[in-house]
């Protein structure tokens, strides 16, 4: 008998990494490795999708209210300037800090954008994420929300769809009845919704004479919460001097408590008598900023009180996100 001559595959062409389609999870790996997807490009698809980008809004006008209106506001709106402008029969869009039932975005029946910016993220990046909802909104039918979903990793960020210029002014409001233009019609639903968030919002207050401050009032006391744009390392720095100076504080009964990290900047936090409010405080912020401003200019190394207040104040640290 005739030996059979060994049969052999021909090779599969390789494709380059950006050539390869995305393809079900175990489905065959079109680049023809012989893998499934999920273990050759499709890993690495998911590991770009799911990287953490620390500063998802740097790059945008009000970086700080950003993050602002992300972790600590209730209740808040600014409108939004797109880049390519307002496409036909959408009149606005507007940022909320949270919708009813949590819903992504909504295109309302007048054809108007509300994107909800405290919601789950499918992805690392939240910067992705809020672009990808903010694009399906825009051609969402009116009257209708828009859910969420991972956004595509090589989509839009917010920062490629929103003008980069202009300012960014959140309105802080008491309650959540921006939801609906008559909330005395609004469904079942959104009335229930609507009066639980209402229920549970802390009243809020962002100062005018400096930026990304925000006075909160809760039972037992009151707090300013401040983002700021500083690098981390220097700016505790500067609270460490401040603070082993008996300088940090904003007035009588005032006292720097420690702060936030979120979305890669640093957010001090004051407590405060209950008897002050945000009109109160609006003159102490200006001139711990002024005296900040001073402090973050200082290059000399700290001193054994200085190293010492840091620590205290590295070690009251909490971070959000």
């Amino acid at each position: 008998m005739a030996k059979k001559r060994p049969q052999t595959k021909a090779k599969r062409p390789q494709l380059d990494d950006a050539e390869v389609p995305v393809v079900g999870a175990r489905e065959p790996c079109p680049c023809g490795s012989g893998r499934r997807y999920k273990a050759c490009h499709g890993r690495t698809a998911a590991q770009a999708t799911t990287a953490l980008v620390q500063r998802p809004f740097e790059g945008l006008p009000g970086e700080c209210d950003w993050v602002a209106l992300r972790e600590l506001v209730p209740a808040a709106t600014v409108g939004l300037t797109l880049r390519d402008g307002l496409p036909e029969g959408v009149p606005s869009v507007t940022l909320a800090t949270v919708l009813p039932m949590a819903w992504p975005a909504l295109r309302r029946d007048d054809g108007s954008v509300l994107l909800g910016l405290q919601n789950g993220t499918a992805s690392g990046d939240i910067s992705r994420d809020l672009a990808d909802t903010l694009a399906r909104a825009l051609t969402a039918d009116p009257g209708t929300p828009v859910q969420g979903r991972r956004a595509p990793a090589d989509g839009p960020r917010l920062q490629d769809l929103l003008a980069p210029e202009g300012a960014f002014e959140p309105e802080v409001h008491s309650g959540f009845e921006f939801w609906v233009p008559d909330p005395e019609n609004a469904t079942p639903d959104v009335s229930a919704s609507l009066e639980r968030a209402n229920a549970a919002a802390i009243p809020t207050v962002r100062l005018q004479g400096v930026d990304a401050a925000y006075w909160c009032e809760t039972p037992d006391k009151n707090h300013l919460r401040w983002v700021m744009p500083h690098d981390e390392e220097r700016l505790l720095d500067a609270l460490a001097r401040l603070h082993a100076a008996g300088r940090s504080s904003l007035g009588e009964g005032t006292r720097l408590v420690g702060s936030f990290r979120a979305h890669g900047l640093t957010v001090p936090v004051w407590d405060l008598p209950s008897e002050i409010t945000a009109q109160d405080i609006e003159k102490p912020a200006a001139e711990f900023a002024e005296r900040l401003a001073e402090a973050l200019a200082t290059d000399a190394p700290l001193t054994h009180d200085e190293r010492r207040a840091r620590g205290g104040l590295t070690n009251r640290q909490v971070t959000l996100s």
